[in-house]
């Protein structure tokens, strides 16, 4: 009898430890891996949001100071991954989720000028680009396209390249902006020069799989698409948006989205009715193509294209028909809502300026660039507001991370933890 209670005490200790542990780690589903969240389209699987939040916005668990930057955070079981510049210098981060405190950090030289080329800071210094998660590795690029594939325990670095120096890349303005995209065993990144548009790299040792393309690049990130059974690779390119074979680069359809300056920014948005959104600024307006593939052939059929509606360097949410957005280049911005298949814009409003959205819960998470933080009901005829607060107080570009019910978010100067449940 002793010893079958002894048994009985120890497998409810057991499962008691099991279950502490279970609570204190957090689940795989929440972890937020490369730009625009675990399917690039930055929507979460979190439940739980509060409906609302006290006056002086939600419960901050943690804040710091950070350098300069706009890449978006990464989460990664209990540690987050982001990237910051200081100087001429630039620094991959991992901090403590819980905390904010510093794991480790990787800081090598980021010179303003390249080459003779100055990079322009006019608009915010670097770096641009969210960094990608894969496995035991995080892969990096910043302004100056200094390429790093990290030990994401350590940040000891794999491999490097100088995307510039290297291969002699096309030098960005404002600093190199393309986040890494994975695919299978490579990653994808646009390059630029002679059959080089766009690069595919081994993972493990940073060795060229592929390079194609005499395309001009842009800032815009990549995302990967299912056309009919067949991946492909989007790319919103300086003068038109493509797709590949993300296996060995071959061009499968192209169309044809001018701007001035050669500048789309946005990242496309794709639906499972094959309807692809890309929209920027400068004159260059929004369109919806249709794709379709058989037997390895693509077509791409423009539904509708307008100037009404022009997303700059935000994101864009689609919520059934309907895409969310914030519209707006060198003037007023206006929030805005436009129905995917027709293009017509169901509503437009001043409510926010310049603003970046994740969708989780059914409802809208909008931070605009003056550090305004709203949790929002979406509708086709505009969007109820829940709640509000500033919880930023610098310019804030960057795109916050939900992990469960925690957001991790960022200006130029700082980044915190807010708890959302």
């Amino acid at each position: 009898m002793r010893s079958r209670l002894l048994e009985k005490n120890l497998v409810a200790r057991c499962a008691a430890f099991l279950l502490f542990v279970s609570l204190a780690l957090p689940a795989s589903a929440n972890d937020w891996s490369q730009w625009g969240g675990p399917t690039r389209n930055f929507k979460s699987s979190s439940t739980g949001l509060a409906n609302s939040w006290p006056e002086k916005g939600p419960r901050e668990l943690w804040s710091r100071a950070l350098g300069e930057g706009h890449s978006s955070i990464l989460v990664d079981g209990s540690r987050l991954y982001t990237m910051y510049s200081k100087g001429e210098q630039e620094t991959v981060i991992a901090l403590d989720a819980a905390t904010g405190k510093t794991v480790w950090e990787h800081t090598y030289s980021a010179p303003t000028v390249v080459d003779g080329k100055a990079i322009d800071y006019e608009f915010g210094k670097g770096p641009h680009a969210t960094p990608l998660i894969v496995g035991d590795l995080i892969y990096t690029v910043g302004s100056t396209a200094r390429l790093h594939c990290l030990n994401k325990e350590t940040g000891k670095v794999v491999w490097s390249h100088d995307l510039y120096k290297e291969y002699n890349g096309t030098f960005e303005d404002r600093g190199y902006s393309c986040s890494p995209l994975a695919y299978k065993n490579t990653i994808i990144m646009n390059v630029g020069g002679t059959g080089q548009a766009l690069v595919a790299f081994n993972q493990k040792d940073g060795s060229i799989v592929w390079k194609r393309h005499d395309f001009m690049t842009s800032p815009a990130s990549h995302v990967i698409i299912n056309v009919d059974g067949q991946d492909q690779v989007v790319a919103f390119l300086g003068k038109e948006i493509v797709g590949l074979d993300p296996a060995n680069g071959d061009l499968l359809w192209s169309h044809p989205h001018m701007t001035e300056w050669g500048l789309n920014i946005s990242t496309p948005v794709w639906g499972e009715d094959n309807l692809l959104f890309v929209s920027s600024a400068y004159n260059g307006g929004s369109r919806v193509l249709k794709l379709a593939q058989k037997g390895g052939k693509t077509t791409a059929t423009e539904v509708w294209f307008h100037r009404r509606v022009r997303v700059h360097h935000g994101n864009t949410i689609r919520i059934g028909d309907y895409l969310y957005t914030t519209s707006g280049d060198f003037g007023p911005a206006f929030l805005t809502a436009i129905n995917v298949k027709s293009g017509k814009v169901a509503f437009q409003e001043r409510s926010f300026p310049k603003s970046m959205f994740l969708l989780a819960d059914g409802k809208l998470i909008i931070l605009d660039e003056d550090g305004n933080l709203a949790l929002a009901a979406p509708r086709p005829d505009g969007i109820k507001v829940l709640s509000k607060a500033q919880v930023l107080q610098n310019k804030a570009w960057t795109v916050p991370t939900l992990a469960g019910t925690k957001l991790y978010l960022r200006d130029r100067k700082t980044i915190k933890a807010l708890e959302l449940g």
